[in-house]
């Protein structure tokens, strides 16, 4: 399993100390460090299920500096995606890859379904 974090990030922490207390094992991947390439991101996002839109992080200094709320449904699938890819610090996190596994931010819940299983 990859856990693709942002250390400072108090989710991510909080994501991190729950995969330790459930005895998870795991990679971990510093994501400004190692930012997610193209080809990862459309992968991921089609194994999410969930939209493009949706792997932005919306709470970032770097997506307000942008504009990006309004700006990105005027975006094609190609352009989101380079943008992603651009700076891991667009990306919402954290995120867990595991096999065809792909959980975006972190909800309990979620987490205890799809990873406890």
């Amino acid at each position: 399993m990859l856990f693709i974090e942002y250390p400072k990030c108090s989710t991510c922490r909080k994501a991190k100390k729950w995969l330790d207390e459930h005895g998870a094992e795991y990679t971990d991947r510093h994501i400004s460090e190692d930012d997610p390439t193209y080809e990862e991101l459309k992968k991921w996002s089609e194994q999410s299920g969930l939209p493009l839109r949706k792997c932005f992080n919306t709470s970032g200094k770097l997506y307000r500096d942008m504009q990006l709320k309004d700006k990105l449904a005027g975006m094609e699938e190609d352009e989101m995606l380079k943008l992603l890819a651009g700076d891991g610090m667009l990306v919402k996190r954290p995120l867990i890859i595991d096999g065809d596994t792909v959980l975006v931010g972190f909800r309990e819940k979620e987490w205890e379904e799809k990873i406890l299983k």
